[in-house]
């Protein structure tokens, strides 16, 4: 099985939505696929906010890491890096456009809208059952030292 980008660049990332060492979090694995990024993510019960429908909260968290992820790896091609810049979310919209079933698997997907040489902004969708659940508009920047999260992966 290949590595994920957070495997790849930041196998001790404790992140609560994208971090591969925290036990307790989300652990989205975030596939660069063409033009996008992609997720496959498995809900569990305790991701509900009412029986059998995944909490809006959890919705935002996911699509805030994996779209902060598409921005690191685009940043990391643009600037020709072996590894990505850390980046941080500046802002992000979520719409939340009809109840996400948690009975099977979710699919993220992003795509950069436009590149800057230190933020990317970020379209991003969250489908079950091949219907789009919710979408993101999020701005992620690259962070510079002295920043707390500038040397996180």
């Amino acid at each position: 099985m290949s590595q994920s980008l957070q495997e790849r660049f930041a196998p001790r990332g404790a992140c609560f939505g994208c971090g591969p060492a925290n036990a307790d979090g989300l652990r989205i694995r975030s596939f660069v696929q063409g033009d996008e990024v992609v997720c496959t993510w498995q809900p569990k019960t305790m991701h509900e906010a009412f029986p059998g429908m995944l909490n809006g909260g959890i919705v935002g968290a996911l699509l805030d890491c994996h779209c902060n992820w598409t921005a690191a790896h685009a940043l990391m091609q643009k600037l020709g890096g072996a590894a990505p810049p850390c980046t941080v979310t500046a802002e992000y919209a979520i719409k939340l456009r009809r109840p996400t079933p948690t009975a099977g698997p979710v699919l993220l997907r992003a795509k950069v809208v436009e590149l800057g040489d230190d933020r990317a902004r970020i379209a991003g969708t969250l489908e079950a059952d091949g219907k789009v659940c919710a979408t993101c508009d999020g701005l992620f920047v690259a962070v510079k030292e002295g920043h707390p999260a500038f040397h996180r992966w």
